[in-house]
């Protein structure tokens, strides 16, 4: 008898592991930084243009990515406030 491929799930997680592994602490430290630089790139565009309407566009984008950096710092910090996780 063959083993059906959406039988794999008897060892799924429920809730996720409380250690933030070294790999995660990389992804989330690219995340940051990739959503910076997004928002000085949409700033920077938006200060040299002379097109007000594409102007408030790239605006809107810089303060959407602003907004993601400190959504994802916000969650860091509530992690570190209650129990800290580790690095594996």
């Amino acid at each position: 008898m063959q083993q059906q491929p959406g039988n794999q799930q008897q060892g799924a997680m429920q809730q996720p592991p409380q250690v933030l592994t070294t790999k995660d602490s990389l992804y989330l430290n690219d995340m940051l930084s990739w959503n910076l630089l997004a928002m000085k790139k949409a700033h920077f565009a938006a200060s040299h243009c002379q097109d007000q309407e594409l102007k408030a566009e790239l605006d809107k984008c810089g303060q959407m990515h602003q907004r993601h950096y400190e959504q994802i710092l916000s969650h860091l910090n509530q992690g570190s406030s209650g129990q800290a996780p580790t690095t594996m």
